[in-house]
């Protein structure tokens, strides 16, 4: 299936671990695609995939990469050398603290690359530099954000399946079928019809310092990930060691919790951006792409929207061709949109500002709609 093809970069190998499991094939007058499944759009997807193969729009620039790389290192050195040559008052612990937000950001889209077999041609070297980043410089668990991501990645925004839409109805109430049925329901979690409200003071900037930090660990845990725990613990190792050389214990740990809320807060905004106003709704069984472009948007391409989103802004082509080297999301674009257009799927593309604003509109929307159908027997 397409999922299968978009997930698996040897799919030789993997082809090899499936053989036991085959039971036989289809009979000849069996369907090959399900009724809820667009045959025609499955196709003409499928003859696309083929085109960017063709067009090697699969293989990295390793170039591309090493650059990156080389950025986050530099910034995450240049945040504690200006401490150390400069001191700690106010302003060089603020300066530090922006440069090392804009490095444990630009990691973790890097981390995005590598979890996505994206980076190197083999995927043990994928895997082996994704500990790196996401275990020693972030402090994460590299299998945690692979097992949820692949599960968000198979089924975006549909409920029960996608882990990353879980804060419904707990926190917020996400998309207008769910917001009404929790009103007609009477269920009521949180005051929803402020929830556009309260989204700025909860999710932005406590997502990394609280649940994430706490799940990483009790994922890695219980799963017995020993190899990322200790991973792990040498990010907490080098920055107790090196900043704490230079902070008191309560300048550290304000040091800490201040640039993980600012991290928090630029990766949910820009995570968020391409679904939270798209459609959300249980699992249809639609085909691939159907699936995608419903649950996800674009922002509009510029350098600077490039580097500060990891190329996220290209959320559609992503999400339909999750391996391939971010550098090559521009050159698919027109592919995507010609056949968007020709089966009469909508290619949403915004602008950066007016996308993070849909967040916020798609919030109190659905707040309005619990209420009233909360008020209303």
């Amino acid at each position: 299936q397409d999922a299968f093809v978009a997930f698996h970069a040897d799919k030789g190998l993997v082809s090899k671990y499936l053989k036991p499991l085959q039971i036989g094939e289809l009979a000849p007058d069996q369907l090959s695609v399900e009724p809820t499944k667009n045959e025609m759009l499955v196709k003409d997807f499928r003859e696309l995939r083929a085109t960017v193969e063709r067009m090697g729009l699969l293989e990295p620039n390793q170039l591309f990469f090493f650059l990156l790389l080389a950025h986050i290192l530099l910034l995450d050195a240049a945040a504690w050398l200006i401490l150390f040559y400069f001191g700690t008052s106010l302003m060089p612990f603020i300066f530090s603290l922006l440069l090392l937000t804009i490095s444990q950001v630009q990691a973790s889209w890097l981390q995005h690359d590598l979890g996505h077999l994206s980076v190197f041609r083999k995927t043990k070297w994928n895997h082996l530099l994704h500990k790196f980043v996401m275990c020693h410089l972030i402090g994460a668990s590299a299998k945690w954000w692979t097992l949820l991501h692949s599960q968000h990645h198979a089924k975006p925004n549909c409920f029960h399946k996608d882990p990353d839409i879980d804060m419904h109805p707990f926190l917020f109430t996400l998309g207008k079928k769910f917001s009404v049925e929790l009103g007609i329901k009477k269920k009521k979690y949180m005051p929803y019809n402020h929830q556009h409200k309260y989204f700025f003071i909860t999710l932005p900037p406590l997502l990394f310092p609280t649940y994430f930090h706490c799940h990483t660990f009790y994922i890695a845990y219980t799963k017995k990930y020993w190899m990322d725990l200790a991973w792990m613990l040498t990010f907490y190792i080098r920055f107790i060691y090196t900043y704490g050389s230079l902070l008191e214990i309560k300048s550290l740990l304000a040091y800490y919790f201040i640039f993980r809320m600012l991290e928090s807060s630029w990766f949910v905004w820009v995570s968020q951006m391409n679904h939270i106003p798209m459609d959300i709704d249980y699992d249809k069984n639609l085909d691939w792409m159907s699936t995608q472009l419903q649950a996800t948007c674009n922002v509009k391409q510029s350098l600077f929207n490039d580097w500060f989103t990891g190329h996220l802004n290209f959320q559609i082509e992503h999400h339909l061709f999750p391996s391939m080297p971010r550098h090559n999301y521009w050159k698919v674009a027109p592919l995507v949109k010609s056949l968007c257009a020709k089966h009469g799927l909508e290619y949403q593309c915004k602008p950066l500002l007016t996308a993070f604003a849909d967040i916020v509109h798609s919030l109190k929307d659905s707040g309005e709609l619990w209420l009233d159908a909360y008020l209303h027997k």
